[in-house]
């Protein structure tokens, strides 16, 4: 076990060497000026420009500004272009906001999607799974983005109540429990939203994945033994239809950062999507190239849980 640990650990970490490496010349090689060394900004002089690209080292060659972005990422000094602030402070901060948003969402499409997938394969053909199917499907013709607009003009229209940012604005001081309601109220409609197609397509993957597992010899031999009808089906059937949605969980970590980027826009959440998305837009290299160190870091963390998760869930897999 410690061996496989430390082997896959190691792996991981020249991994991400390497990611680090193209990604960072990806970024730096596309096109485009960081705004605030823009040469056609009126308010900046030739000299003034030149200070800061030589502060920011944007005119050494490209290995050398990697190093300087990984000892400054390291040492916690790195800077942002766009107004000087700490990278990983303003990151943190918007982690904090992307977190509750992420969870509450993934919870919501996780508790909703197994049961409804589960219950559609066991009930096969009838009335349940015929409209829970067209249902799926509905939901998942409907883009996300137009349905939260549609949510947002009949919340404000039938019941006057705002849904846009974190907190109602003037609402600070009415007291620690209506300011928690509240942002519970920000919260939740987001998450909705966000969980809405997760929803449609998880419990689709569910009920496929169910129904291949049951029409399996050793479900029909286990039930003919007679066995109790759930012991067969969530002690045996689902814990083998379990592994595909291991690796789907593995990957759901990156989802911190990009997976409601569209939503923390319409909602105005002031989470890591909507820094990456407004980084982009300013050509903020150190939180371009950070975001991107951190995501690969999710991808990574979260695909050597699913190699954990494996061996935990199938006893045929065995970790050497």
């Amino acid at each position: 076990m410690r061996a496989f640990l430390l082997r896959n650990i190691g792996q991981r970490i020249v991994l991400l060497f390497f990611i680090s490496v193209i990604s960072h010349a990806i970024v730096l090689l596309a096109p485009g000026e960081p705004s605030l060394v823009d040469p056609s900004n009126p308010r900046m002089k030739p000299e003034d420009i030149a200070k800061i690209r030589q502060a920011f080292h944007l005119d050494d060659p490209i290995h050398i500004q990697y190093v300087y972005w990984m000892r400054d990422l390291f040492n916690g000094e790195l800077r942002s272009f766009k107004d000087n602030q700490s990278v990983l402070n303003k990151i943190w901060l918007r982690f904090l906001n992307s977190l509750p948003l992420f969870l509450c969402s993934t919870l919501i499409t996780w508790g909703l999607s197994f049961p409804l997938g589960i219950h559609a394969a066991l009930k096969r053909g009838t009335l349940f799974d015929q409209s829970t199917t067209f249902l799926a499907y509905t939901m998942i013709s409907i883009p996300g983005f137009f349905l939260s607009y549609i949510v947002i003009i009949f919340l404000v229209k039938a019941f006057n109540v705002p849904v846009i940012g974190m907190k109602t604005f003037g609402f600070e001081d009415a007291g620690a429990f209506f300011v928690g309601m509240d942002h519970i109220w920000h919260l939740a409609v987001p998450s909705l939203m966000s969980a809405f197609g997760g929803i449609a397509v998880l419990s689709r993957y569910v009920r496929s994945q169910m129904l291949e597992v049951i029409g399996q010899d050793y479900v029909r031999t286990a039930m003919a033994k007679g066995l109790p009808r759930d012991v067969v089906i969530y002690k045996h059937a689902l814990r083998n239809a379990l592994l595909p949605f291991i690796t789907m969980f593995g990957l759901m970590l990156p989802g911190l950062i990009g997976g409601s980027v569209i939503f923390e826009a319409i909602f105005a959440w002031p989470g890591m999507g909507r820094l990456g998305y407004e980084a982009i837009l300013s050509r903020d290299f150190p939180v371009i190239l950070t975001l991107n160190f951190i995501s690969a870091v999710l991808v990574l963390i979260g695909t050597f849980i699913s190699d954990i998760l494996y061996a935990l869930a199938d006893p045929r897999i065995k970790i050497s």
